[in-house]
């Protein structure tokens, strides 16, 4: 991974920006739309940035750059001009001040970078190739695009508005996490168009008995990851705890549920141990075994827990 992904709040923090050409514009744009304090700094601006200026939405210092503008508030400073003899300037003050800077277009001189991204209100998705295939990075956009659900802003304005309630009706985080899983496989929930209709299907869900069993699902793994079937990937984004071979490739671990714990095992008595500690908190397993080994059939055989076991 090249870049640390991040979110970062910009709201009322100030940006410097250097340059008032078209790159500017669409960078300004994506500030002020993050809620950052933009201030400008260009002779000259596009008319869409004079307008935001004129709006009050932005400050324009009519001026050329020069190294006393530069302040430790900024949060932030943006180098866009078509000079890179400039630009370099800019990143040179701005690293003397330890502030982050990124002169566009010219990676080597970019403390962070900004991915493409899919916004669906409070929902972003974020897509990067760490500047190597804006094309590729476009294109699977693109395709994200067609298949995330319309309605993804209502779910997560109504999520968001039941934080509080949702604590008082369960009492845990396993609880809540299981509620709104099932409530979010639900079909009605994806093809829901109003509150109206998520609050009717949210009180029928808080009425119904949560899938609260625990499972254990083996998963062969062999040298390619995209041989997984799509039952699999669903098991795996819900287990709670991933049991791998200590040869198993990371990424077929790399693939499950991101907050589910994981531990490697070395034989199948060290994995029985596991198995039996993970029965007894009642958790939905995922164990991942080498697809030419034999060591492990017994387990997989006498596996009857809670008659849930699978071997795909």
């Amino acid at each position: 991974m090249q870049y640390f992904p991040l979110f970062m709040n910009l709201s009322n923090k100030p940006v410097l920006v250097v340059g008032g050409g078209e790159v500017a514009s669409r960078k300004v744009d994506s500030l002020i739309r993050a809620g950052a304090q933009v201030t400008i700094v260009s002779p000259n601006i596009e008319p869409y940035l004079r307008e935001l200026v004129d709006n009050k939405r932005c400050t324009w210092v009519q001026n050329f750059y020069s190294s006393d503008l530069l302040d430790k508030c900024f949060v932030q400073v943006w180098a866009t001009t078509d000079n890179p003899e400039l630009n370099h300037k800019v990143h040179k003050d701005a690293k003397s001040l330890g502030l982050l800077v990124n002169v566009v277009d010219d990676l080597p001189y970019c403390d962070f970078i900004t991915p493409s991204m899919i916004n669906r209100g409070r929902i972003q998705l974020a897509i990067s190739s760490g500047g190597a295939s804006p094309v590729l990075v476009r294109n699977i956009r693109e395709l994200l695009e067609t298949v995330l659900p319309q309605n993804l802003s209502l779910l997560a304005d109504f999520g968001a508005s039941k934080r509080n309630s949702i604590k008082e009706a369960l009492p845990n985080v396993t609880l809540r996490r299981k509620f709104w899983e099932q409530f979010l496989r639900n079909p009605e929930v994806e093809n829901a168009v109003s509150r109206e209709a998520l609050e009717a299907l949210y009180q029928q869900a808080l009425n119904t008995k949560l899938e609260s069993e625990g499972s254990c699902s083996w998963l062969e793994y062999g040298d390619d990851v995209e041989r997984l079937s799509l039952k699999a990937l669903r098991l795996m984004q819900k287990a709670e705890i991933v049991l791998h071979e200590q040869h198993c490739p990371f990424d077929f671990v790399d693939l499950s549920r991101r907050d589910a714990e994981r531990q490697s095992f070395k034989d199948a008595v060290e994995l029985s141990d596991m198995l039996t500690k993970a029965r007894k908190e009642n958790l939905r397993i995922v164990v991942f075994v080498p697809s030419n080994k034999s060591d492990f059939t017994l387990l997989i055989t006498n596996d009857a827990y809670l008659k849930l076991a699978e071997v795909l």
